[in-house]
């Protein structure tokens, strides 16, 4: 696979897939996987499924902070979700019900409403009127065109693009402004990426992510290439422990002082959104090789 590399891209640094990431319903906990199929919209399953209110608007932990106690699994033919307090709610990964419309931002997309248990099931333990949809397929939803500089990149719920790609080295340089201040070091769950660059060889520095071009990635199908286009700007959500789903300030206060971002009018970032260049159908895998190129402005 190193000869595939060489032959399709000239790295200027190197990296492995230290960790990936699927988030089957937006804003719940993600799953950590140790590989996945890259399809046109992203990772295979990532945000195929949004929790609505009574009015079809997309819920998300920034209003609901308990979304990050409930945990999907994916089994061979149905997503499995579970929270405290609450029976399993098993979703059959090849099912839907009545077509509906939901509005992620100022979108209005193409839906499946996932029956009344689902929603009775979300109601009960987010003690709102809630529902779950899954997205409809044969919808076209697409990353902006500004950022993408024309290419039609497509993605499901997320907040806008396929991939969200964070270094190992950025999280670490944040850990330690963190310790050195007083507060405990957070975890990459906090930040929901869904492909961490870790350390092999010529380490990228602490956000160098912002910085690259294109990211080659051998697989045993070929090459996948990725390009950051967007940095992401920050909500409260890193402010979230996922695990209690308790609130704080240390994050978003740290981020505040020093990754304030010029080309998001000042915005606090944390990793880049990348979109899709070739290699759909291809498997990503922890530990893969990743060949970065530098973007020279």
């Amino acid at each position: 696979m190193s000869d595939v590399s060489k032959e399709n891209f000239d790295a200027d640094a190197n990296a492995v897939i230290s960790q990936l990431f699927i988030y089957p319903v937006k804003s719940c906990a993600g799953i950590e996987v140790q590989e996945a199929i890259l399809t046109e919209t992203g990772l295979e399953f990532d945000r195929a499924w949004m929790v609505v209110d009574g009015q079809g608007e997309f819920l998300t932990q920034r209003q609901l902070p308990r979304m990050a106690l409930i945990r999907p699994q994916l089994k061979n033919y149905e997503m499995v979700l579970r929270a405290p307090g609450m029976l399993a709610l098993h979703v059959n990964l090849n099912e839907v019900e009545e077509p509906m419309h939901a509005r992620i931002w100022d979108e209005e997309v193409k839906a499946y409403d996932m029956g009344a248990i689902a929603a009775q099931w979300f109601t009960d333990f987010l003690g709102v009127t809630a529902r779950l949809v899954r997205f409809d397929p044969d919808h076209k939803r697409v990353s902006s065109r500004h950022w993408t500089g024309g290419v039609e990149a497509l993605n499901q719920f997320s907040d806008g693009f396929p991939v969200l790609v964070i270094s190992q080295a950025s999280l670490d340089f944040l850990n330690e402004k963190l310790v050195k201040s007083g507060a405990s070091a957070v975890t990459m769950e906090r930040f929901r990426p869904n492909l961490v660059l870790g350390h092999s060889g010529q380490d990228l520095s602490p956000h160098d992510e912002d910085r690259l071009d294109m990211l080659g990635i051998p697989t045993d199908q070929g090459l996948v290439r990725l390009r950051p286009v967007k940095p992401c700007p920050r909500c409260p959500i890193p402010n979230i422990d996922p695990v209690t789903a308790v609130p704080g300030t240390e994050v978003g206060d740290t981020l505040q002082a020093y990754r304030q971002d010029a080309r998001v009018d000042g915005a606090v970032t944390f990793g880049m959104n990348a979109i899709i260049l070739e290699g759909l159908e291809h498997v990503l895998k922890v530990g893969q090789a990743v060949g970065a190129s530098y973007r020279f402005d």
